[in-house]
């Protein structure tokens, strides 16, 4: 037993575990909405998985999870050679497991008759396997790739990556069937993106926080000691009174927010708060930058 509590790969194979079932869980959900979906109303994805459905109508005897795995080779190689080796070998073992979900879960068809509706909630179903797909360190290929790479370079957000080059596929989709078919496609492609973009970042988003008030001296150290933010201290001056003042900028996580307002209004209900988004923040402890 002592040699078993010595042992140091724990951590390694727990983080090894944790992301395997992330990119098995994603894969399920994201396959069940594939299978449950966007086939049974012949929606088309975007992306590698667009094209996989698009030869799919049109050659049913074609799987969908074979051209989906031999489309990913080229992206594979980007992947080694824009990312990280391990981002590369975890983006393999996610292709597998989110082809083999493609072919083996289909838990039926999901009864929605109506097609707006079918599209919204196949949004819903894959942006949210999409987005526990890319909370681990790989992803499942195809335009994950590409969107990891501008999102490290660009720092452009993944769902927007993703619906910008979709474009091409909806255009393929409107030529081959009906441009219906590609209007229902971009609702579900642009919810899709949007919950994505909130499963990835979700409550990790950084607020960046600008406070100006005469009762900067007793709101600063609070913020020290009851958020745990650092905080700096900048010099300004009103443009109308001409006057020297303090003004305050921290960074804060979503959940901080609350607490930060309720510090600043027990100090001064009169202080003026700017509360804004961040892409993204780098920086000990409060940083978000993609973990890839």
């Amino acid at each position: 037993m002592k040699g078993v509590s010595q042992w140091r790969g724990w951590p390694v194979l727990k983080e090894i575990s944790w992301n395997l079932f992330l990119l098995c869980a994603g894969s399920v959900v994201t396959a069940a909405g594939i299978n449950g979906i966007l086939i049974p109303h012949r929606f088309v994805s975007g992306g590698v998985t667009g094209l996989a459905l698009l030869l799919h109508y049109l050659v049913p005897t074609i799987s969908v999870a074979l051209i989906y795995a031999a489309a990913n080779i080229p992206l594979f190689l980007a992947g080694w050679f824009f990312i990280s080796r391990r981002f590369f070998l975890y983006s393999i073992v996610g292709t597998i497991i989110f082809s083999s979900a493609i072919a083996w879960v289909d838990l039926g068809v999901i009864p929605v008759k109506d097609p707006l509706l079918a599209a919204i909630l196949a949004g819903l179903i894959l942006g949210t396997g999409s987005g526990i797909i890319l909370k681990s360190l790989g992803s499942a290929g195809g335009t994950d790739i590409l969107s990891v790479i501008l999102l490290q370079r660009f720092s452009i957000r993944l769902g927007t990556t993703r619906l910008a080059f979709n474009i091409l596929v909806l255009a393929a989709a409107a030529l081959l069937f009906s441009l219906e078919d590609a209007l229902y496609t971009l609702i579900y492609l642009y919810v899709s993106a949007q919950i994505m973009n909130l499963v990835v970042t979700g409550l990790s988003q950084r607020k960046a926080v600008f406070i100006i008030s005469p009762q900067w001296e007793r709101i600063s150290p609070r913020i020290l000691s009851e958020i745990h933010r650092g905080v700096t201290i900048l010099r300004g001056q009103g443009a109308y009174s001409q006057k020297e003042q303090k003004i305050l900028y921290t960074v804060v996580t979503f959940r901080e927010v609350a607490t930060l307002k309720q510090i600043v209004r027990s100090e001064d209900p009169a202080a003026f708060v700017v509360v804004s988004d961040t892409t993204e923040v780098m920086g000990h402890r409060i940083g978000n930058q993609p973990h890839w």
